[in-house]
């Protein structure tokens, strides 16, 4: 599946949480209604993908090697993410991500919370994000 053009114009939402999950490499292995609604896509086009489908270009690398330094490491990942709509457009949310685990305590992969960022948090995280596409591409 190809990577839409991102387009400078914000996608906002409101209302009930996404949520999706994935296994332990980040394939996606379910999706709730109101994410195919916010990101565009179909739970049959976001079933058995890379959850990095919806990333958006201006996110730094390090944002999410610390994400899964955190989660596999068993711990909840708390963060402002830019995402990447179907059509181009983006959305920001705040994102929880904790393991999944078994009944024997060993985890299986991974579920994702989000809901609707804050102006003031988008525009902290928008300057911090930059700061760090900088030195990335340094």
């Amino acid at each position: 599946m190809r990577r839409p053009k991102p387009i400078d114009e914000e996608f906002k939402f409101t209302g009930r949480v996404i949520i999706s999950e994935t296994d332990l490499k980040g394939i996606i292995t379910f999706a709730n209604r109101k994410f195919c609604e916010i990101s565009g896509y179909s739970a049959d086009e976001l079933r058995g993908k890379p959850h990095n489908i919806i990333r958006h270009p201006d996110m730094p690398r390090i944002a999410f090697a610390k994400m899964w330094e955190t989660i596999q490491r068993g711990s909840t990942w708390r963060g402002l993410v830019k995402n990447l709509r179907k059509d181009g457009l983006y959305y920001w949310v705040e994102t929880e991500i904790s393991p999944i685990r078994n009944d024997l305590h060993e985890t299986v992969g991974y579920i994702a919370a989000r809901k609707p960022a804050s102006r003031a948090n988008i525009e902290d995280a928008t300057q911090k994000y930059r700061k760090l596409l900088e030195k990335e591409s340094n």
